[in-house]
């Protein structure tokens, strides 16, 4: 048997049979029409950050290619800048609150879709003008996450990089957002 190489998994077609692609491979064989409004080279990024979940998170070796098409097509929906509605009155008083535990269990096993469901989250709440966003349950949600019972230095990174995510996702929305940020 020849052994698949590093960069490879193996994709199962409907016809049952397995070819081996890279995530570049994947990314070209999959751009098509419903890619095409998205940066090339973000898709490329996004393949790749879906073949490794697949590859590393998950452990897989064999994925069938609509898998694969539907988790990147959740990723890329997440990146996806969509029109809101008619801006609204900020409310000064406004604390709104999420629950970082909740979105870790509605986006399922690992953080591959845990990110873009978040950033929406945070571009949810933005609409509603509060003057704080509150996202509380942080440390269950890094165990959710990770699947860990007990805090660990991997659990310490994960935190520090949630954070650092909604930090920069708040200074990259489009137009100035007065709303401070707590992350408990």
């Amino acid at each position: 048997m020849i052994a698949l190489a590093s960069d490879c998994l193996l994709f199962r077609t409907a016809s049952g049979e397995s070819i081996p692609y890279s995530a570049d491979m994947m990314s070209d064989e999959l751009a098509g029409d419903s890619l095409e409004s998205f940066d090339p080279e973000m898709v490329q990024h996004a393949a790749s950050a879906v073949f490794h979940y697949f590859k590393y998170e998950l452990g897989r070796q064999t994925v069938t290619v609509g898998e694969f098409a539907g988790a990147l097509e959740t990723v890329l929906r997440g990146f996806a800048v969509t029109p809101g509605p008619a801006a609204k009155p900020r409310s000064k008083e406004g604390v709104l609150e999420s629950d970082l535990f909740g979105i870790a269990r509605e986006a399922g096993e690992g953080e591959l879709f845990f990110f873009p469901r978040l950033r929406a989250e945070l571009r949810q709440q933005l609409q509603q003008g509060p003057c704080v966003l509150r996202f509380r349950g942080l440390r269950g949600c890094v165990k959710q996450l990770l699947g860990a019972r007990r805090w660990s230095p991997r659990c310490q990174a994960l935190e520090g990089q949630i954070v650092t995510y909604l930090r920069q996702c708040l200074f990259a929305e489009p137009g100035p957002v007065e709303a401070a940020l707590v992350v408990e």
